[in-house]
This record gives structure tokens, sequence and C-alpha cells, in this order.
């Protein structure tokens, strides 16, 4: 899968993964969206955001986490 609004330059921000070479990571647009905030509240809080930067951010997530295995707790 491509990213075309997905960054990772080691001279910004470390690294990170950013949305379009903004200093705004890809985690912090996640966690927006895991906190329950609507797409405007986002686009509202970040201006330079555009809202196919948040669904290409939670796809960029959504591979994140295909490509390894995350060790979960075994419900009780």
């Amino acid at each position: 899968m491509r990213f075309s609004r997905i960054t990772v330059d080691s001279a910004r921000m470390g690294g990170v993964p950013c949305i379009r070479g903004l200093r705004i990571p890809v985690a912090t647009v996640v966690g927006m969206v895991a906190e329950g905030m609507r797409d405007i509240e986002i686009l509202e809080a970040y201006p330079d955001l555009q809202a196919e930067d948040i669904r290409e951010a939670l796809l960029y997530a959504a591979e994140a986490v295909r490509e390894r295995e995350l060790p979960l707790v075994a419900a009780p």
C-alpha cells in the first residue's frame, strides 16, 4: 500500500511519520480519533489538515499494526 500523505523525514520530528511533511504526527491524529473527536473537530484543531489526511492516517496505523504482533493480555 502506498501512502501519498504520510511522510517520514529523519531531519523533521526525528523521523516520526507525519502528515504531508507538516509537523503533525500520524499518532497525534490517530489518538484524536481514538479519543472520540470527530473529523470536523480535528480539522478545527489543525487547520492545515484535510479530511483525507485523517483517513490516510488511520489506514497507515492499521497497516503498521498489521506488520507486527502486539502483546495482549488475555481476558479474565
